[in-house]
């Protein structure tokens, strides 16, 4: 009798051959063009916000393995990756303190609750960031946050501005070609439109991110933001407002496309991306947010594993006694 035990780990069980460092470690290079950007527009602060999160997710993750007498993980980049994200969507200004809690939010009840990678519900990050900004709104009001500042461009934050004023009375503060080019008040690795947008096509060329979800997603924020601003141009941003400011851009690209939180099949994937989108718009435009999409993705990430059960019906019927 052969009484060898196997060990069955949950799915996936087929390997193409890449490993969770190298795929991370893309994840870190293609945020480089936002990271860089931000460093020389919100200068040493956001150096500190961005170093003391991805520091500290890896220590969290390290304490918690060491603790529950697991091999440590930190080499794989995951907490790495969940930590400089978190760090991109604080403002510059942001105090040591909510950083090292985002990152224990992030790391700790967004991951390693659940078992660790590949097992969490939630965007990690995403988590975390939702719970700072119920807990403590006044730290991510973005306009506060860089009143110290001289910026060469309009100081406000533009969706929020949107929000308070309606979109005829600021209609010529924010010029497309400035938000494009990061010419905008926001988080530290959320702003630079272009640069998010080279980091998003160089993960689905390389195939880190399957572009299903990006792609919907955006198409999404566009016609959403398209049907209201059809029905009420003077109080309703244009499409391209809501897509180049707050955290849009970034949700598409490395934050919506989560491995364990999102669809694996290819028409959940659109369906995900796109809901996701349309639950963003109506946040910011009916909801009480300025912006929406953390809570929008979050959202999505709940009905996740329901929306990946829809499969295409396969064409023809069963024939008997054929």
């Amino acid at each position: 009798m052969n009484n060898n035990k196997l060990i069955v780990s949950h799915a996936p069980f087929w390997h193409d051959g890449d490993s969770l460092f190298n795929t991370n470690l893309n994840l870190l290079i293609a945020s480089l063009p936002a990271v860089i950007f931000s460093l020389v527009q919100f200068g040493a602060p956001a150096l500190g916000v961005l170093a003391l999160s991805l520091s500290s997710a890896m220590a969290w993750e390290f304490i918690v393995t060491l603790l529950s007498g697991k091999k440590p993980s930190i080499n794989d980049l995951d907490s790495a990756v969940i930590g400089l994200f978190l760090g991109m969507m604080l403002p510059a200004t942001a105090p040591w303190w909510l950083v090292i809690v985002g990152t224990f939010l992030a790391v700790v009840l967004g991951k390693m609750i659940y078992g660790g990678i590949g097992a969490n519900p939630f965007n990690p990050a995403l988590l975390g960031i939702a719970i700072l900004t119920l807990s403590w709104a006044s730290h991510l009001d973005f306009d506060a946050a860089y009143i110290n500042y001289d910026f060469s461009f309009t100081a406000l934050a533009p969706l929020a501005a949107v929000k308070a004023k309606g979109a005829l009375a600021v209609s010529d503060l924010f010029p497309l070609s400035d938000l494009i080019m990061g010419k905008q008040v926001g988080a530290i690795g959320t702003t630079f439109g272009l640069g998010l947008i080279i980091g998003g096509v160089y993960l689905i060329l390389r195939g880190f991110v399957r572009w299903e979800i990006p792609v919907s997603f955006i198409a999404g924020i566009i016609f959403t933001a398209f049907c209201f601003n059809l029905a009420n141009p003077d109080k309703y941003a244009a499409p391209m407002i809501h897509l180049f400011s707050g955290y849009t851009l970034f949700g598409a690209f490395f934050l919506a496309p989560e491995n364990s939180s999102s669809p694996v099949n290819r028409i959940p994937m659109l369906i995900f991306g796109f809901c996701a989108a349309v639950m963003i718009i109506l946040m910011r435009n009916i909801g009480a947010y300025d912006d929406g999409t953390v809570l929008g993705i979050l959202l999505l990430n709940v009905v996740n594993p329901l929306i990946d059960t829809i499969r295409p019906k396969a064409l023809g019927k069963e024939v008997r006694n054929a």
